[in-house]
């Protein structure tokens, strides 16, 4: 009798194995978009140069929150101690234990990422923490769920649509100001259409199902990062932001007081999401990570 294979991914992806000792980047992943849209950033780090993804959204505590209504029964502490275990063990088996190396986080995987560093022992942080357009924990960015109204929640959801399917997804901005969800979503797609992201004969009920396990995931990230009270950070901080950022009219998105050791801001250029798979955007990156 054949198995089936297990699908279910794993906590860490090895996306180019590091040759020569010229060290890993380990990045902390959040899901939504698949962990493999890191490997234009791999390809652009300098030669021999590693890229490992933790990849949060592989822990069921916190990748199957997004399927059931957005309530993860975890918290950021114990996601942070999980990754933090696999970080270890993964540096271990690099053979790097002792060696300088770089640790960055994208979006809700920067606030990860900055709890992880602070439960490792002194002598095995990283030199510095690379932030990607990762909003920080503290109390001016915890929205309520209702001040997550739909249309900011759509403008963000064709952000991530057009980076899923590699097309831009511009809806009118007049169409989605104070639009409901319904309507909004047909404005949504009718802009998916014409920019070819989606075929003309998609029902709006199934971008509904996709718009609503993406508020699912945002809800999540949000009511976990809501109890949660974060200690400054124990190294430097560096960000970069996207030129389409979430929030774009922060260049700190709420890190400063979180940076005691120092907060270095750069911009991206690319949206949240196409950041990650932009060679432009992974040029800029990959410079800053193999800095740190």
């Amino acid at each position: 009798m054949r198995l089936r294979p297990d699908r279910t991914p794993a906590p860490v992806r090895r996306l180019r194995a590091a040759d020569g000792g010229a060290g890993t980047v380990y990045l902390v992943h959040p899901g939504a978009l698949d962990a493999e849209v890191h490997r234009t950033l791999a390809e652009a780090l300098p030669e021999g140069t590693g890229l490992t993804v933790l990849d949060l959204s592989a822990l069921p505590e916190y990748g199957e929150a997004a399927l059931t209504g957005g309530r993860a029964a975890t918290t950021v502490e114990d996601l942070a101690g999980r990754l933090g275990d696999e970080l270890v063990r993964a540096r271990t088996a690099d053979g790097a234990d002792g060696r300088p190396y770089t640790l960055a986080g994208w979006s809700f995987g920067g606030v990860i990422a900055q709890a992880l560093v602070e439960r490792l022992p002194a002598g095995q942080r990283p030199r510095r923490l690379v932030l990607l357009d990762s909003i920080a924990p503290t109390d001016a960015y915890k929205p309520s769920d209702e001040e997550l109204n739909p249309t900011l929640l759509l403008g963000w959801f064709s952000l991530y649509l057009g980076a899923k399917r590699g097309r831009p997804v511009v809806p009118d901005a007049e169409r989605l100001a104070g639009a409901g969800i319904e309507d909004g979503l047909e404005a949504v797609l009718e802009a998916a259409v014409a920019g070819g992201a989606l075929r003309a004969d998609t029902p709006v009920f199934g971008l509904r199902k996709l718009y609503d396990t993406y508020v699912d995931g945002l809800l999540r990230n949000n009511r976990l990062t809501a109890p949660y009270r974060a200690v400054p950070s124990s190294v430097p901080l560096v960000l970069v932001t996207a030129e389409g950022s979430l929030i774009p009219d922060d260049p700190t998105l709420g890190w400063e007081p979180l940076a005691p050791h120092g907060l270095t801001t750069h911009r991206s250029p690319g949206d949240h999401y196409t950041m990650l798979s932009r060679p432009d955007a992974a040029a800029v990156i990959a410079r800053l990570v193999h800095a740190a």
